[in-house]
Parts: C-alpha cells; sequence; structure tokens
C-alpha cells in the first residue's frame, strides 16, 4: 500500500511480507502489483484504510456483511458526545460557581434539601460538591472527616457493609450503574437478513410467480412455485437471523464481563474486592498505580498519589491529589502513588456515568482475517455475478428464439402464438436463476469469521481467557514468540520469606528475633510496617487477614512471624513522606517522624540495588559498622546463594534525618527522599515456586515452533534458576547470549539490539522500557510478538506488541485497558491455550473457505453447462436456497466451530500474510469439485440411460433424473463437510464423536433432505425415489472420501499458486529497459 515500508529480513518463513502490502488471499495475484485494500494491520488501523476496503468489497447486503465491523460514523459520533459532555460539565461547574458567589453576596439561600433518613446530607448536595469540585462546600460540611460522619463511615474501617448498609446507602445516592442502550432484539436481525438484494428480487419473483400461476393453474395448482420459493426464501432469511442473533448475544455477554472491573474497598476494617457495579456512596476504597477510579470521590490520605484526568477532560496533565486538592473523577487513572478515597457520588451523579450512558458500547472492529474475507467474497462475487449474468442472458436469447423446450419436448416461446401472459411467467421462470448468485456470492463468509471468533471466545473465557480485541485471537495463532513475566506467570504468585540475614544472624523459616536486640528489631519491624501498600486486619476472633502484592503479602507474613503487632506499629511513628515502588528504581521509601526531633526513611528493594546505596551495616546489638569492602563482598554472595535458589532477595535499609532536614509540608509534594548513606537493616529471601503445568506448556510451545522469552526485573542468578526450572533455558545451552541483563540490551545500538534479542531467552534486571525494546526489536526482525504485562509501566510494551496479555489477578487497569487479551488466572499455560484458540481461528476458516468453494465450483459449473448447452438448469431456485443454506450458515456452524486440536500445536507457526486456500487446500478442492461437476454433469446428459427411465415418459424421467441431480449435490456436500474438517489428516473421523454441534448439522441436514425429497416435492419441484436411486446417491457421494484419503498422497509444491501463475510470465529485463532509457537520452 502506499506509504508502505520495504519488507525486513526475518527467520525462516515466518518473514513479515509486507506490513503494509498483503499477499492475496486466494494466493493468486488479483490484483496485480497495486496495494490490496483488503490488508489492514491487526493493531490500530488508520481510518482511511478502513474506508478503502469497504468502499472496494461488493456487497449485496450491507447490512449484515458490515454488521460485525467498526461503524466509522458512530465513533465519530461518540467522540462529538465526549467532547459535549466535557464542555458540558464545565460550563455547569462554572455556573454555578458564579451562582453561588452571587448568593453569598445577596445573602439568598436555597431551601434546604429533604436529608435521606440516617443521614446528615442529601445526593444532590453531595453531586453538586464533587461536580464542581467545590473546595469551600467541603470545608462547610467540616472536610473529609466531617463529611465521613455525615454519611456515617469510619474512615479506618469503611462502612459496615451489610445487605441492609448497602441497601440502604443504594436507596438515598443511588447504584453504580448507568442505563445502558439495548441491545438490538430479533427483529432487527430478521429485518437485516431480508435486505439482502438477490433475495429481494427472489421474493418480487415469487409473488409475480404466484399471482401469474394462480391466474393461469387455479388456486388449486397455481400457488406451489410461488410459495416454494417464498418459503425457502423465508426459510434462510430466519435461519441467518436466529444465527446472527446468537452471536450478538455472545458479544453482549463478553463486553459485561470486560465493564466488570474489581475494586479494593475497606469494609468492617477488612480489605475487600468488590464489583466496581457494587460500590456505594460512603464506601472507603484503596486505590494504588494503575487503578481505575471508580466513582467520584475525595482523598482521605494520599502518598504521592497522582491522577490521569485525560479521560475526562481531554487534557493529557498529571494531577497530584492531597487534602489541599481533593477531588477526584471516576474514570480516571491512578498514574502514581496511592491512597484512600470517600466515594461522594455514583452512576448517573458523575461525569462518567453520563458519558457511558449517552455513548453505546457497540465495540465492533474488523479483524485483518474478516477484511481478507471480504476480499475472496467480493473476488468470488465479481466471478459469481459476471457467470449469473451470462446464464440469463444465454437463457433469455434461448428461450425467445424458441430453443428452449418443455419436458414433454415441446417448444415453450413460438413467436406469434404465445401469449404475453406466459411469455411473462416463462420469463420470471428465467429470472429466478438469479439464485446462482445467492450460491455464488458467498456473503456469510466474513461472518463465519464472527462466528468461529464469537465461540473462540466464548470458549476461551472457560480456559481463562477475555478476550478485548477480536483480531487478537487470529493474531496469536501467528505468534512466533511469547515475552513472558516470571512472578504470577511462570511462577504461583505465592510468595514466603524462607531464609534472611539481618545483622549478623542468618536464619530458616520460620524466623524469630530471639537473638536480636530491641532496638535493631523496632528498626526492622517500623520499616516492614510503614513502607508498605498492603495492610493486616485481625479479626475478633484472633483470625489474621493480609491483604496486599504477593511480595508485600510474604514481607507482612514474615513481620508477624517476628511478633508485629502492625497496627500498633503503624501508630508509633507517622508517615510524612511516600516514595512509591517503581519498576525503574526497584525500590520504595518512606520517611515517618518517630519523635518530635528524629524522621526515619526507610527504604526497601532489590537486594544489589539497595545494598549499593548502604555505607553503613546494623550488628545484632544495634551498634553501626562501616561498610567495607570485603563485608560488600560477603553479602553479595550471600544474596548470590540465595538467587541460585531461586528466591527473590529485598534488603531493607534506613537513615536518620533532622526535622530541620524535611522541607516544610508546602514543599514536600516535590521532596525526592534521600537514598544516599544508608545503614543496612537486613536481606529476605523469597521463594515464589514454579507453576507445576509450565513445564509442560513451554514443552508445548517449542514443538509448535513458538519460542517462549522470560522478562523479569529479578537478578541473573535468579531469572536463571527459574528459567531452568521451567525449561525455558536448558542447562546445556544456558550460555552469556541466552541471558542478558537489561541495562547491558539498553546499551546496544538499534542494528545490535535485534541481532542480540534473536538469541534472548533471558532477560533479568529489566525495566519496562527494556521489555519495550525488545519487542520492538523482535517485530523488526519479522517475528509476531506476544508479551504479558501486569503493571502500569507495561502498558507501552503490552500496545506495541502484536498481542497483548494483561494479567487478570495482579494486573492493573491501566495494563488491562492497554492489552488485547486479560488471563484471567494469571496462568503461563491459559496463554500457551490462546496459542492453540488462535490457530483453531485460522484453521476453522480455512476448513469452511475449502467446503464453500468446493459447493460454488460444483454449483456454478454444473448450471452454467447445462443452461448453455440444454436451456434448462438441473437446480432450481428453490434447491439452490437450499444448498446455499446448507453452504453458508449450516456449514458454517458445522465447521466454524471445531475445537482445537493437539495436531495444531505440532506445526509452526501460521504466516500472517500467508494466502488463507494454500496449495494443500487447492488440490483437495480441485479433486471433489472435479468429480461431483463430472459425476452430475454425466447424469444430467446422460441420466436418463443410466439410471434406465428410458421407459417412462420424458416429463417424468426428467424430473426423476433432476431429482437424482439434486440429492447427489446435496449428499455431495455433507460428505464432503467430512473431508473439510482435516484438510491435511488422513483419518477425517478424529475427534467427530467430541464435536456435538458437528454431528447435529450433518443429521439435520440429511434428515431434512429427506423430508425435502420424499415430503416436500411439490415445491421443490422434485419426485420421491425409490431405495434404488437413493442408494445411487449415497454410494456417488459416498466416493468423495477414499477420493480425498487417496488425494492426500497427491504430492504439493512448495512455493504458492500465485507465485507459479506469475512465474510463468517472462520476466522484464530491467537492465535493457534502462540502457534503451540512455540510448534514447
Amino acid at each position: 500500500m502506499a506509504g508502505g515500508q520495504q519488507p525486513e529480513a526475518s527467520p525462516g518463513r515466518y518473514q513479515r511480507r509486507r506490513d503494509d502490502d498483503c499477499a492475496d488471499v486466494l494466493g493468486i495475484d488479483v490484483r496485480g502489483p497495486d496495494a490490496d485494500p483488503f490488508d489492514i494491520p491487526a493493531k490500530r488501523a488508520p481510518v482511511e484504510r478502513l474506508r478503502r476496503w469497504r468502499q472496494a468489497a461488493l456487497v449485496l447486503n450491507a447490512s449484515r456483511r458490515f454488521r460485525y465491523t467498526l461503524d466509522l460514523k458512530k465513533e465519530e459520533e461518540k467522540e462529538q458526545i465526549r467532547r459535549k459532555i466535557r464542555a458540558h460539565a464545565q460550563v455547569i461547574r462554572a455556573a454555578l460557581l458564579f451562582k453561588e458567589a452571587g448568593e453569598k453576596q445577596n445573602g439568598d439561600r436555597e431551601l434546604p434539601e429533604i436529608l435521606p433518613r440516617g443521614f446528615g446530607i442529601g445526593e444532590e448536595q453531595l453531586t453538586v460538591m464533587t461536580r464542581d469540585h467545590n473546595y469551600s462546600a467541603l470545608q462547610e460540611y467540616g472536610g473529609v472527616k466531617g463529611l465521613a460522619n455525615l454519611l456515617k463511615t469510619n474512615l479506618e474501617k469503611g462502612i459496615h457493609g451489610d445487605e441492609a448498609d448497602l441497601s440502604c446507602r443504594a436507596n438515598a445516592f443511588g447504584a453504580n450503574r448507568y442505563p445502558r442502550k439495548k441491545g438490538r432484539s430479533f427483529w432487527v436481525f430478521l429485518w437485516e437478513a431480508c435486505q439482502d438484494l438477490t433475495l429481494v428480487i427472489l421474493i418480487v419473483a415469487a409473488v409475480i410467480s404466484l399471482v401469474l400461476g394462480i391466474a393461469t393453474e387455479g388456486i388449486k395448482e397455481g400457488w406451489y412455485d410461488g410459495t416454494s420459493i417464498a418459503f425457502a426464501v423465508f426459510l434462510v432469511i430466519l435461519v441467518t437471523a436466529v444465527s446472527d442473533y446468537k452471536q450478538s448475544l455472545q458479544f453482549q455477554h463478553l463486553n459485561e464481563e470486560k465493564q466488570n472491573i474489581q475494586v479494593e474497598v475497606i469494609r468492617g476494617g477488612r480489605r475487600i474486592q468488590v464489583s466496581i457495579f457494587d460500590i456505594v456512596v460512603g464506601d472507603v476504597v484503596a486505590l494504588k498505580i494503575g487503578d481505575q477510579v471508580p466513582a467520584d470521590g475525595v482523598v482521605i490520605s494520599s502518598h504521592s498519589l497522582a491522577i490521569d484526568e485525560s479521560s475526562m477532560t481531554g487534557e493529557s496533565k498529571i494531577v497530584m491529589k492531597d487534602q489541599k486538592t481533593p477531588f477526584l473523577m471516576a474514570g480516571c487513572k491512578v498514574a502514581d502513588g496511592y491512597g484512600t478515597m470517600l466515594v461522594t457520588a455514583v452512576g448517573l451523579n458523575t461525569e462518567w456515568g453520563l458519558l457511558m450512558a449517552s455513548i453505546s458500547e457497540d465495540n465492533n472492529e474488523e479483524t485483518p482475517l474478516q477484511v481478507r474475507l471480504n476480499g475472496v467474497a467480493t473476488f468470488i462475487g465479481i466471478v459469481g455475478l459476471s457467470v449469473a449474468a451470462m446464464v440469463l442472458v444465454v437463457l433469455f436469447a434461448r428461450y425467445f428464439s424458441g430453443h428452449t423446450t418443455n419436458s414433454d419436448g415441446s417448444v415453450q416461446f413460438v413467436k406469434g402464438r404465445t401469449s404475453v401472459k406466459s411469455a411473462i411467467f416463462g420469463s420470471i421462470k428465467i429470472l429466478t436463476v438469479v439464485t446462482i448468485v445467492v450460491v455464488a456470492v458467498p456473503e456469510g463468509l466474513p461472518l463465519a469469521v464472527t462466528l468461529t471468533l464469537a465461540y473462540s471466545m466464548r470458549k476461551m473465557m472457560a480456559d481463562k481467557a477475555l478476550v478485548r480485541r477480536l483480531s487478537a485471537c487470529e493474531t496469536m495463532g501467528s505468534a512466533t514468540t511469547i515475552c513472558s513475566d516470571k512472578t504470577g506467570t511462570l511462577t504461583l504468585n505465592q510468595m514466603t520469606v524462607v531464609q534472611s540475614i539481618v545483622g549478623e544472624v542468618k536464619q530458616q523459616a520460620p524466623a524469630n528475633i530471639d537473638n536480636l536486640s530491641p532496638s535493631v528489631v523496632s528498626l526492622l519491624l517500623e520499616g516492614i510496617a510503614q513502607n508498605t501498600s498492603g495492610s493486616v486486619f485481625e479479626a475478633q476472633d484472633g483470625s489474621i487477614e493480609i491483604t496486599g502484592s504477593p511480595t508485600e503479602k510474604a514481607i507482612l507474613a514474615w513481620g508477624l512471624e517476628l511478633r508485629m503487632k502492625f497496627t500498633e506499629e503503624r501508630s508509633q511513628s507517622a508517615i510524612i513522606h511516600v516514595s512509591p515502588f517503581n519498576s525503574e528504581k526497584k525500590r520504595a521509601g518512606v520517611a515517618v517522624a518517630v519523635s518530635d526531633s528524629d524522621v526515619h526513611v526507610h527504604w526497601k528493594g532489590a537486594a544489589e540495588i539497595v545494598l549499593a546505596l548502604c555505607t553503613s551495616w546494623i550488628g545484632v546489638d544495634g551498634s553501626i559498622h562501616e561498610m567495607t569492602p570485603d563485608k560488600v563482598n560477603q553479602l553479595k554472595k550471600f544474596i548470590e546463594d540465595m538467587a541460585e535458589k531461586s528466591l527473590r532477595c529485598i534488603a531493607f535499609a534506613y537513615r536518620n534525618l533532622g526535622l530541620e532536614d524535611v522541607p516544610s509540608e508546602e514543599q514536600r509534594i516535590n521532596w525526592q527522599l534521600p537514598d544516599n548513606d544508608l545503614t543496612l537493616i537486613g536481606i529476605a529471601g523469597m521463594k515464589d515456586p514454579c507453576r507445576p503445568e509450565v513445564r509442560e506448556a513451554v514443552e508445548l510451545c517449542k514443538k509448535a515452533g513458538v519460542k517462549v522469552r522470560m522478562v523479569t526485573g529479578d537478578n541473573l542468578k535468579t531469572a536463571r534458576a527459574i528459567a531452568l526450572e521451567c525449561g525455558i533455558l536448558e542447562a546445556s545451552d544456558a550460555s552469556a547470549q541466552d541471558i542478558i541483563e537489561g541495562s547491558v540490551f539498553r546499551a546496544y545500538n538499534d542494528s545490535e539490539r535485534e541481532d542480540v534479542a534473536e538469541r534472548i531467552s533471558v532477560m533479568a534486571r529489566s525495566s519496562p522500557n527494556d521489555k519495550l525494546l525488545l519487542v520492538k526489536a523482535l517485530k523488526k526482525r519479522g517475528h509476531v510478538v506476544a508479551v504479558t504485562g501486569d503493571g502500569t509501566n507495561d502498558a507501552p510494551a503490552l500496545h506495541e506488541a502484536d498481542i497483548g496479555l494483561a494479567m487478570g489477578i495482579q494486573g492493573t487497569e491501566v495494563a488491562k485497558e492497554s492489552s488485547d487479551i486479560i488471563i484471567l488466572d494469571d496462568n503461563f499455560s491459559s496463554v500457551v491455550k490462546v496459542v492453540r484458540w488462535g490457530r483453531s481461528v485460522y484453521a476453522n476458516i480455512q476448513k469452511f473457505i475449502q467446503f464453500q468453494l468446493t459447493v460454488n465450483v460444483a454449483a456454478l459449473v454444473i448450471n452454467v453447462v447445462a443452461a448453455v448447452s440444454s436451456g434448462n438448469v438441473p437446480l432450481n431456485a428453490v434447491q439452490l436456497l437450499w444448498v446455499n443454506l446448507i453452504m453458508d450458515t449450516l456449514g458454517a456452524l458445522a465447521l466454524a466451530t471445531e475445537p482445537p486440536t493437539d495436531q495444531l500445536m505440532r506445526r509452526p507457526p501460521v504466516g500472517r500474510r500467508e494466502p488463507l486456500v494454500t496449495n494443500i487446500m487447492w488440490r483437495n478442492l480441485f479433486i471433489q469439485a472435479v468429480f461431483q461437476v463430472a459425476v452430475l454433469l454425466t447424469l444430467n446428459f446422460r441420466g436418463r440411460n443410466l439410471l434406465h427411465l428410458t421407459q417412462d415418459t420424458l416429463e417424468h424421467s426428467s424430473k426423476v433424473k433432476n431429482t437424482v441431480i439434486f440429492n447427489t449435490f446435496v449428499l455431495c456436500q455433507v460428505f464432503n463437510e467430512f473431508n473439510s474438517r482435516k484438510p491435511e489428516e488422513l483419518n477425517i473421523f478424529s475427534g467427530v464423536s467430541r464435536n456435538h454441534l458437528f454431528l447435529g448439522v450433518v443429521t439435520i441436514t440429511v434428515v431434512m433432505q429427506v423430508i425435502i425429497i420424499e415430503f416436500l416435492g411439490k415445491f421443490t419441484s422434485t419426485v420421491r425415489l425409490d431405495w434404488e436411486l437413493w442408494l445411487v446417491s449415497v454410494v456417488i457421494a459416498f466416493v468423495s472420501w477414499p477420493l480425498a484419503f487417496v488425494g492426500k498422497f497427491i504430492p504439493v509444491p512448495k512455493t504458492q499458486l500465485k507465485d507459479l501463475i506469475l512465474g510463468c510470465w517472462p520476466k522484464r529485463d530491467e537492465g535493457q529497459d534502462e540502457r534503451r532509457a540512455e540510448s534514447q537520452v
């Protein structure tokens, strides 16, 4: 495409051929050297590209074909609504502040609001205060504490949270929900299915046929032709609408799952996870980096709390929140720090609620495969329309020239003798040949992608993967490498401190403090209790509940082993300032006032990084010693020994400050906590066991040609130990080239980085930016990259990767919003299941294409040859509509919902730019189509003799012959459906008993076919067949199985069909052209 880059060199067969240009979908270069409009990137496709393929598509039913694609007009409307609501809110805010100022001047007061029972403040007062960010109103209510009292909330323990309390609050202040626009009803889908141009023509033809039939033959006999066409059209419309409606319901359900965010609240003193929809006014919500603000509210406590308000204000500006700027808006993201908030407005009382209620959540999007199939449908449609037009011309020419005969041999049209009514009736019958177009233009082909994606998405939910972007399902099948986090993905995320050193005392779990002096214990427990974003809740029955990240929980549990009383420890000192944990600096700090004159600054973080900041260490007795080189080496050896046992090492250090060294409260917001001249308190080693199923999953990836790379913040030794345990590294090949530190990788230039990236299996001590650099380098090498991430800082890498996989349990909302798929159980084996499903989507579409193209080719050739040679078509309108139903909707249901098999993971990844129709498919298609065409044309021209019908009348024998052709053709498709299940494997019945939907579709097709032949002959222009002719039909159809089996032994060239065809054309001598141009000059 214009502006496309030159192809990069890439490994093996998975070359990214022209990221902006694409090999044609059929493997035949039907569009020549020009850019292919039916190729769009998997992520962030420009609007112009999306418009272009829509304009290039040949469509007979736009509402159906484009249903599951992005509505470009609606997207523009959404953005306008967003701008209006933002502007509207700002205008209201300004007007109310102006009005309030006027009222204060005039001394006017509005009538007091009637307060809800049990509360000292009303819904309207809260909404107005929050919406206007009215700080003076908040002060009038007594600040955050006074507001909490009016809302019956304990700022430390939250609300009671029982059913009665929650119900009372929801009734008084509203629920945190907004009215959603209803999904389309079944009748809308029915109406859309009716809008197919060919079906409209057929309905008109049916009505005329009905009127003329009754007028000519009387009501008793004349209604059959018209009614049968109308009924067949109605059946097609009904089945199509039901199938589309069911898909729509599945997408609605998945949308609801995406919006159901889990929020951490404090209720009854406990930190618990609740749905965002269950938040009520008065709730105390715990916020941390990466979270979404679930409702409007005010800050209770904040530690470097920075909020990204761009989703509401439209401005990319990070706003610091504290007691002086306390108002928080729903829908914003926490960019840094942590804190707690008091909820003051929910649902439609928030700007976010108004915004979400105003815009519909139809997040339809076209996927690359869907668009490529639109290209296939367009190409086949052009051929089909041309053929249909040609057949119509031939039939009309034969009819009006007197070459068309009735079944009894009489001429249908004789100039000057045939009445106008009969001529119109004959013309209408010919016009029904337009049903060839119904079969020829596969409207259902792009929708088969949607069907298989909807099915896969539903099944992936059961496999713990929530798909946020449809195209990720497809792209995952092409993934050549997975860059995975270690913690929680490859490991269980169940950390425990198993080894430690405090002072000079080395301890194994369980830890004790008997050998340590009280001053050392006091410092250590102060650092554990205050320098944490987790918490400890002690219930009345004595049970203890620890909340926070797995690392925080492990450290707090270790503190409890050391006899820490969490609440008591927190109350003995006051937090002045916090430096939250950051993936770049890999440490977290806190400054606490321990007396009127002393301040302790505590740091904890990656052991070797914190150790490098220490100039002294504390002894068992509390004495301070200088950090000598020998001591550093001794501690480094201890860290390395722990790392080799796959332990994560965390160091604790502190330093003393005088109050005069601490900035004033106003200046403190930008205060960088001092992290030099620290005194080491101790080092703890945490064990996070590998997931038991990970090794098997990694092996499966290797067999499937997908390289797993581990990207972790842990040190080199820990990373190596875990990688060996997981099978990412083999003991023999764990060389320096396979394992690298982030800082080393970062230092390379771009070209060196690309070369190194190819070899990397483990990246240790990496920052989120290193992960991003690795993704970019691998993509330049032609890889299709999947990346896992859970932190806010992982968002750029998740966004840049071909497939971003966010963690559902530990992942932040920012990471989830940047991702394409959410792994709900944070398990690497679920990632591998997503790869299987991705490959399954591609394989199922290929099966369906092979099946549909076979039917297309056979039906077209049979009708065209018969029409041109004899003036009659063996397959009439009603029969073709039934074939279309088998081919389109029922065929898609049967083949597009095949579950993934182990065989899919024994083949290399599918190149994203490889043609959809492979050489193997062309071979299978050619064999089946030639067989069907040969047999059915033989029956058409020699059927009377071969079926021993010469004794019958010409009219009856023609009907029997055409019925056998129709019956054999349909049964051939049923048998070919089994062939299409396994295009490359010899055993086509493998796993068929487990696919109940496939068996159900085949059974329904066969039963309906029997009913049509035996009981509905008046409508379908067929006659009953005796058992011998049924046997003939079944035997002919059965031959397709051994034929397909033998056909699979025929070798196919590895060169794609397109390249073979292009290779036949003489190549231009560019040098000769240049020489000729020079001579002319």
